[in-house]
Formats: structure tokens, sequence, C-alpha cells
């Protein structure tokens, strides 16, 4: 199974009072900890969104992987996952893992972890892998990281409208989501306001 990263990182962090990608965290920035997180976890392509301060974030993170820039970012996080899907759809990839900037704690085992529970099932059949949902699990409460297999993508861009995401299509499909247990692994508690770092 071949599975993408993408890390949605286009909004301007209005409660934060600047773009969440150029926050500093443990010595980079949000942005730069949740490409390494995808790939540390073995995806194949890893594709950052950008929206608000993308010329400041590319400046500021020049490592960083290949990037999509959001034109509507302002629409809210529906827009950032049709954009960055969109731009996965010519790839190779069975599945993406979708992480957003301001979760530093999930992890790349965590990542990895989900992965494996999908790549398990899968078997030796690309297609199950492209039919596959799956999500971490943390306690009962479902969370990030993300896994949407490529059957789903259309479905997911038709239904992340403003800050929804892939939210209402998973609830809608939530008897065929895979919930992966990561929360000994990580933390998907986010960052919305600067006491959060603490």
């Amino acid at each position: 199974m071949e599975v993408a990263g993408l890390v949605l990182a286009a909004g301007a962090g209005r409660r934060y009072g600047m773009p969440k990608a150029l926050i500093a965290y443990q010595g980079r920035l949000l942005v730069q900890r949740a490409a390494d997180t995808l790939r540390e976890a073995g995806c194949i392509r890893t594709s950052v969104v950008l929206g608000a301060g993308a010329e400041r974030v590319r400046e500021a993170a020049p490592d960083l992987p290949a990037t999509v820039v959001n034109v509507d970012w302002a629409a809210g996080m529906g827009s950032s996952l049709r954009a960055g899907l969109a731009a996965l759809v010519g790839g190779a990839a069975d599945a993406a893992v979708i992480l957003l900037v301001d979760m530093p704690g999930v992890t790349a085992e965590a990542v990895r972890r989900v992965i494996a529970e999908v790549d398990a099932g899968a078997g030796p059949l690309p297609a199950a892998a492209r039919g596959a949902l799956a999500m971490g699990g943390y306690d009962g409460r479902r969370g990030h990281p993300v896994l949407l297999g490529r059957d789903h993508w259309a479905g997911v861009a038709a239904a992340a409208v403003g800050d929804r995401g892939a939210r209402d299509y998973l609830r809608a499909h939530a008897d065929r989501v895979r919930v992966v247990p990561v929360g000994d692994v990580a933390d998907d508690s986010d960052i919305d306001v600067p006491s959060d770092l603490n």
C-alpha cells in the first residue's frame, strides 16, 4: 500500500494571532514538525497546503516538501482539504494520511500504527486499501491522524465545506471507519492560543 501525507496548514490562526504554520515549537515550526512526522512515518510523498502567509512560511521553512497554495483558504479548512486531495490525485498513492498543523502531539508512531492497521487489512490488493477509512482513537474518542483511501477522496472533497473538513463524510460512513488506538503514543490536543504551548 502506498500512502501519501497531507498537512493542512493554510489558516490565519486568528485566535492565536498569526498563521499556525509559523509557530515555533520545540526548535521547529509547527508546519515543519507535521511534515517531518509524515516523512518519518513512511509516507511516499508529503504535500503541505498553505494559504495565509504562504510566502512567509516558505521563506521560514525552505525545507518543506511540495506545497500547494489554497487561494480560498479564508473559506475554511474544507477548501484546504479539497486543494490538498486535488494535488494528490495525479500521484500513485492508494491512500492519504491527513494531519492538521496545530496538533504537534500526533506522532510518527501513531501515523505508522494507523497505516499498518489498514495495510494488514488490505492484504495484497491495492483496491482494498483504496477503499479504507481509518482514524486514531483516544480512549473511545476519534481523532487524528485520519487516513482516507483514494476511492473516498472525491466524496470527502464534495462534503468538505467551511471548517468541517472530512468530519461529515466520516460520520456518514462511520460503520466503515477503522478506529486505531493511538492514545498511548500520541496526543491530538490542538494549539489555538499562545497559552496552549504550555
